[in-house]
């Protein structure tokens, strides 16, 4: 990068803070150290024009786990990290509201509805549903799971959904357009289109080598989730999402988010089209890599369950299509820690970036005492 003295001067000297990546956790982390650290001088680095990885590529969907993700996470969690989880969840849902307010996110609660494929996946969820109401009514004080029928009208499933009475959704872009304003009107410098290469601490400082720049900053905090491979040692691998959206249809009847094939798939409504995405389930290899892209074999898939299960009587044209990309593990705890002297991440969001990205953020900028 040819850069003069006054751009070296302005962005790149006597940087405190680095965050590495501008989505939903840098932000929020941007947010938390300048609030503790009013004066410090905080640049973020992203490697996109826009938030690269699934902050502003997601469906939107403000949940906390459907009754089958719930009962799933049973078979390799106890009861009290499953309680856990949610809480985290719900707690960042509603930092999140409390940051940007409900107006500039376009929040909505219009309840999120499980669907079922298979008779047997329903019977299970439905004997475990009083289970699941009890195990979390500490923390919403009521049912969070009822029964519904078939209202919306959807084809080839069985005839009751279970439905989660405290699931919302968002827009998507309004979210991070609204943190890139907050943050930036707070003094944070945004440089786009930067990918940090590597890092080199030097005792007090570190030197970060990005494709076309190279700096020094005193402290490092990498919120690249599903990139975070190439920077850290840690259990988080990429998870290629894909997603379609159709053209306006008209007098558009569904109204929520939904879960299908045990939340493999996921639709909602917005601004008269519906959005839908999934389908990792069909390819887990090759949908764990941090390449964008659609593949033939989840296109066909979506627009398949579009004609027959979800629109069976409704003529549709598809206007776009799009890939993000996850960051997943493991486990379904995020990584939120202290690497070295000098260098801090906070990254592995499971798929529940919406829900969970603004208290992560937090916890990592709170992790530098």
């Amino acid at each position: 990068m040819n850069l003069s003295y006054w751009e070296l001067k302005e962005w790149f000297t006597k940087v405190d803070f680095t965050i590495v990546g501008s989505g939903i956790v840098g932000l929020n982390c941007a947010l938390t150290l300048k609030e503790k650290y009013p004066t410090a001088k905080i640049l973020i680095v992203e490697k996109g024009v826009l938030p690269q990885g699934a902050s502003s590529k997601n469906a939107g969907f403000a949940c906390f786990g459907s009754i089958s993700e719930l009962i799933d996470d049973l078979k390799t969690h106890t009861e009290e990290e499953v309680f856990n989880l949610v809480e985290k969840r719900w707690k960042g849902l509603e930092l999140l509201r409390k940051n940007l307010g409900d107006n500039n996110i376009d929040f909505q609660q219009n309840k999120g509805y499980e669907l079922f494929l298979e008779e047997e996946l329903y019977e299970d969820c439905l004997e475990q549903t009083l289970k699941i109401n009890e195990l979390l009514q500490p923390l919403f004080k009521s049912n969070v799971f009822t029964v519904d029928d078939n209202k919306f009208g959807f084809k080839n499933i069985h005839q009751n959904y279970i439905t989660n009475q405290f699931e919302g959704q968002i827009d998507t872009g309004k979210m991070i357009a609204e943190l890139l304003f907050k943050v930036q009107r707070l003094g944070v410098k945004i440089i786009n289109s930067t990918d940090v290469i590597a890092m080199e601490e030097l005792g007090n400082f570190v030197e970060i080598k990005a494709n076309s720049v190279s700096f020094k900053t005193k402290k490092v905090f990498i919120a690249t989730n599903g990139f975070a491979k190439k920077l850290l040692n840690e259990n988080v691998e990429p998870a290629r999402a894909q997603v379609l959206i159709t053209k306006p249809i008209k007098d558009l009847h569904i109204k929520g988010t939904f879960h299908l094939d045990k939340g493999y798939y996921y639709f909602r409504n917005i601004d008269d089209r519906i959005l839908f995405g999934g389908g990792r389930n069909l390819d887990f290899n090759g949908e764990n890599t941090a390449e964008f892209g659609e593949t033939d074999l989840i296109k066909n898939k979506l627009e398949e369950l579009l004609k027959t299960t979800i629109l069976p009587n409704t003529s549709f044209e598809i206007d776009h299509r799009w890939s993000g990309i996850m960051g997943v593990g493991n486990q379904k705890k995020a990584i939120v820690k202290q690497l070295s002297n000098n260098i801090y991440c906070g990254v592995r969001l499971g798929g529940m970036g919406v829900a969970i990205g603004s208290l992560v953020g937090k916890e990592l900028g709170e992790l530098l005492e």
